[in-house]
């Protein structure tokens, strides 16, 4: 069993003519240096396992600070993919409303135009109608008119020489 403290401070050694009895303490002595030298080992032994956690603890913070790091930066690309995402839509959103109200207008101008066509092709209608009747009428006109009566009678004689004698 290895020597305490308190064994040390504790030990009486018996008392010879000449003192101490010389063979207990050498044997005391090396008692002493036998455990100082096992606690010399075993405590050596203690700080390099110390060395070597304390290694390991460093290695396995940098670990953990790179985790930490690399977590933060995929927060941080992430929200920057979310934020370019999000104005990438709005991009396209107003493009979409832009496209659309160029097709509303275009629609519209269109629609104007034929119903611009259509009111002038009704007033060319109208016309053409109230023309065509006009002619029609001043058709009917001569027809009824006595001259045509004139016309259609039988050639008289003065008309026949006259039509034979041209001069």
């Amino acid at each position: 069993m290895p020597l305490t403290p308190l064994d040390i401070h504790n030990k009486e050694f018996n008392r010879g003519l000449r003192g101490y009895d010389i063979d207990e303490v050498n044997e005391f002595l090396d008692q002493v240096i036998k455990d100082y030298e096992a606690l010399i080992r075993e405590n050596q032994d203690l700080q390099e396992k110390v060395d070597t956690l304390n290694e390991k603890i460093t290695h396995y913070s940098d670990i953990e600070n790179s985790l930490k790091n690399s977590i933060l930066v995929a927060e941080q690309t992430a929200e920057e993919v979310k934020r370019n995402a999000n104005k990438e839509a709005e991009l396209i959103i107003r493009e979409a409303e832009k496209n659309a109200d160029r097709i509303i207008n275009e629609a519209l101008s269109r629609t104007r135009k034929i119903a611009v066509e259509v009111e002038d092709l009704k007033k060319q209608a109208s016309v053409y109608r109230t023309r065509f009747r006009m002619l029609i009428e001043a058709q009917l006109e001569m027809l009824n008119h006595d001259e045509w009566d004139e016309v259609t009678n039988p050639i008289t004689e003065v008309e026949e020489e006259q039509v034979e004698d041209p001069i």
